[in-house]
């Protein structure tokens, strides 16, 4: 459905260390890199996450309802990212647990990167 989505980071390897470890449960891992910009995605394909230096050089910014949902296959996975989110320093937007308000089997969890960026991890499948 989508190519890529971009966020924007202060310090490419402070970013680095938070996302390398929030990522490592859903298999995403760094496919390109330089100075200016990391490149997330699963072994050999896309869609791909990208975390960048503006390319305009001023500071980034978060948007109030802007959110970037990564896709878990399974629960366990939600639970692993919020929880390496949390122990890094991200700030909790919502713990993991289902969200039936959306449907019956969204489970779900919320949270800002070091950043302020907002991310969701879920996962749309049964357990």
């Amino acid at each position: 459905m989508y190519s890529h989505t971009t966020i924007g980071a202060n310090d490419l390897g402070r970013a680095r260390s938070f996302y390398d470890a929030v990522l490592a449960p859903l298999g995403l891992e760094v496919r390109f890199t330089d100075e200016t910009i990391l490149g997330y995605g699963l072994p050999g394909g896309r869609p791909q996450f990208l975390v960048v230096r503006p390319f305009d050089g001023a500071e980034p910014s978060v948007g109030n309802g802007a959110m970037i949902a990564l896709l878990a296959s399974k629960r366990a996975q939600v639970d692993s990212c919020h929880e390496i989110a949390m122990r890094l320093g991200g700030a909790d937007e919502g713990g993991p647990g289902l969200r039936s308000h959306y449907h019956r089997n969204y489970y779900g969890a919320y949270f800002r990167d070091l950043d302020g960026n907002k991310i969701c991890i879920c996962s749309h499948h049964a357990e």
